[in-house]
């Protein structure tokens, strides 16, 4: 984990905002939304790769106790990290100085319908989010295919979806405000402080601590999906088409079989036509994870047995359509652990790569049990998306949880970088700031903003350190 280094000057040398009274209180003990103990918990992402024990967990309630919490850090000479439900694959949240968690800053705050925005407090869960639009008949444009994330830690590493104009999440983000390393509050948008606004969209949590969000959003619409088995030769010789006839297309390949699931999202008239009961039970919960599960621990105790399992898994889901709201179209649950690697490639480099990770698969000994999924994102103006500036294409590749994957991964990771690839901040790579410096026109625009906002690193931790350097 990080080590601790004492800050050059805290708020009330630099006379920032807050530090009016902040003499002697860090020999004050905790109060507020501070929980301090001998032993505080340790933290664990839901993937189970990434853990941390920092000195404090704290848990504010909102803008003004939080930034309680970072000017208290700051004197005591510790980092700061906010963590949301610990969906991200790599230790961007992990922290021996001050947790903050995002139990008390959950919840919508505004809803415009005029201008078409909604603004939440930071923490407020995705799924929670998707239904209260729905019930209000309002809808995000596009979302990536979970919803167990918070607000702030979906935008914060660039969570997408797949789409052919309709961009990730964060970059249908209107407005934030988010708390600096002296304290203070900071509101940013298009139109104030555009500077911080174009980077910390996607921040990592390296400029500051975010409490609320502004989403554009849209009256709520219908998606028809279409699902269907499709060879990988055939997507792959059809992807430039099946990419710009449809609104949002993506594709599941299976390892060690050229056997594809795509699916099809379009806007539909309708009327909405969901999957019965029987039928999404059997799809979304018996196969997709309930037998997949099954299969993924026999193939962990018997690797050789995975291709043969790939062949039968690949062909278990037969085509379907149906009709919904956007998010219960989206996204899907996920119950199955798992370790993940995903590259944005430019979007015409996408299936030469995909032939070659089918071609290193079946020249070496791997044996892969999950399938590798393909998606699409238009350029966007993010300073640190892994679509900025150029319409992209997204390579995922997953291991179950538990499974060595370091050789698979590795291997992958070489493909993708040979094709001028920009790793997802969230998901496993060995990418430093020398290689992102390079892959990011805009990183020096973004790293200047740090200087500026965070000069004593007051939210650095080791993954910030390697991918954005000191």
């Amino acid at each position: 984990m990080e080590s601790r280094r004492t800050p050059t000057s805290t708020p009330a040398a630099r006379g920032g905002p807050g530090s009016t009274g902040a003499k002697g209180r860090a020999g004050r003990r905790p109060r507020g939304p501070w929980r301090d103990s001998a032993a505080p918990a340790p933290w664990r992402n839901w993937a189970g790769n990434v853990s941390a024990r920092p000195a404090r967990t704290v848990t504010p309630g909102g803008p003004d106790e939080l930034a309680d919490v970072v000017r208290r850090a700051a004197e005591d000479g510790l980092r700061v990290k906010a963590v949301g439900t610990g969906h991200s694959f790599t230790a961007a949240a992990a922290t021996d100085g001050v947790l903050v968690r995002p139990d008390r800053l959950t919840g919508i705050l505004a809803l415009d319908r005029a201008a078409g925005t909604v603004t939440v407090a930071a923490g407020t869960p995705l799924r929670l989010l998707n239904a209260a639009l729905a019930r209000a008949g309002l809808s995000l444009t596009n979302m990536g295919d979970i919803m167990a994330q918070t607000a702030a830690g979906a935008i914060s590493t660039g969570t997408h979806g797949t789409g052919r104009a309709s961009a990730s999440i964060a970059a249908q983000v209107t407005a934030l405000q988010l708390v600096t390393a002296d304290g203070s509050t900071l509101r940013c948008s298009a139109q104030e402080n555009a500077d911080v606004f174009a980077c910390a969209r996607i921040g990592l949590g390296a400029l500051g601590v975010l409490t609320s969000v502004t989403f554009a959003v849209e009256p709520v619409f219908l998606l028809t999906a279409r699902e269907e088995p499709m060879p990988l030769d055939r997507v792959l010789a059809e992807f430039d088409e099946l990419v710009s006839g449809n609104e949002h297309f993506e594709f599941y390949w299976f390892p060690h079989t050229d056997n594809c699931n795509t699916k099809r999202n379009n806007r539909s008239e309708g009327p909405a036509a969901p999957p019965g009961l029987l039928r999404g039970w059997l799809d979304d919960e018996l196969l997709s994870n309930g037998a997949f599960k099954v299969a993924c621990s026999v193939g962990r105790a018997a690797p050789m047995a995975i291709p043969a399992i790939a062949r039968v898994s690949s062909r278990a889901l037969s085509a379907r359509t149906y009709t919904d709201v956007p998010y219960k179209v989206f996204t899907s649950p996920r119950r199955v652990r798992f370790v993940e690697m995903e590259y944005a490639l430019p979007r015409a480099a996408a299936p030469a790569a995909l032939r070659e990770v089918r071609r290193m698969v079946d020249a070496s000994p791997l044996r892969v049990s999950f399938p590798v999924e393909v998606r699409t994102a238009p350029a966007d103006d993010i300073a640190l998306s892994t679509a900025s500036g150029r319409d992209s294409a997204y390579i995922a590749v997953h291991l179950y949880r538990g499974t060595p994957h370091q050789a698979y991964f590795g291997a992958v990771e070489k493909i993708m970088v040979a094709h001028g690839g920009r790793p997802h901040w969230g998901k496993i790579h060995s990418r430093d700031a020398e290689y992102l410096s390079g892959a990011y026109p805009r990183f020096g625009e973004f790293t200047a903003l740090r200087d500026r906002l965070d000069p004593d690193r007051v939210f650095a931790n080791d993954y910030l350190r390697r991918v954005l350097g000191e």
